[in-house]
């Protein structure tokens, strides 16, 4: 089955947003969003639910900090059709890390978290050492892709050892101090996906500044 033939979660947002929507970061300890996923989702053909603006696709997005040595893991995504296909994101500098919540995730108590934790795997080779922290939520409807997706937040920890396996869908990655993805994102030619600007500044209070 091809990438956009698969059915992917999805949540109505009249069911995520029954008092209207916010926009940019929430941080969590109010709204439960997380129970509002799990409580309304149900599953789309990604290929229709990429364009459908009536429904949301919850993404499970992990900062992967190593907090001994307070580095976080960035990545530049490839920008070669064939290593990955969404071309609105090639090329594009993330320190986020999660992905479609599958069909196949379901059966999980969380799926939101399952489908999270196997995508830090598949993608980095790691395993989170502690169950992961929400910290809150992101919701962007300033530009197509965010239409039609939602974010939710962890802070996941990872071993302060162990190698990388990068997957093919990534140009380049590691474990960085914040200073060098700042720098980043301060790089006119360097292009950062929205959802992790959104999120930079949360890392200030995982180093204590």
């Amino acid at each position: 089955m091809g990438v956009m033939r698969s059915r992917v979660m999805v949540v109505p947002r009249t069911a995520l947003f029954p008092e209207g929507s916010f926009q940019g970061f929430l941080p969590a300890g109010g709204i439960d969003y997380e129970r509002r996923v799990l409580g309304a989702a149900g599953f789309r053909e990604r290929a229709r639910a990429e364009i459908s603006e009536d429904c949301k696709q919850p993404i499970g997005y992990a900062l992967l900090v190593r907090p001994r040595v307070k580095t976080v893991f960035a990545y530049r995504r490839s920008s070669r059709d064939r290593d990955y296909p969404e071309r609105r994101l090639q090329g594009k500098w993330s320190w986020g890390l999660g992905g479609h919540i599958e069909e196949s995730d379901s059966p999980e108590a969380n799926p939101i978290r399952a489908s999270m934790l196997r995508e830090i795997f598949e993608e980095v080779g790691l395993k989170a050492v502690r169950e992961p922290l929400i910290l809150g939520y992101i919701n962007d409807d300033s530009d197509p892709v965010g239409r039609v997706h939602f974010g939710l937040l962890y802070l996941a920890e990872a071993g302060e050892t162990g190698t990388l396996s990068l997957s093919p869908e990534l140009a380049e990655g590691g474990f960085y101090p914040l200073e060098e993805l700042e720098r980043i994102a301060a790089d006119p030619d360097a292009e950062v996906e929205p959802w992790s600007r959104l999120s930079l500044p949360l890392l200030h209070k995982f180093r204590g500044g």
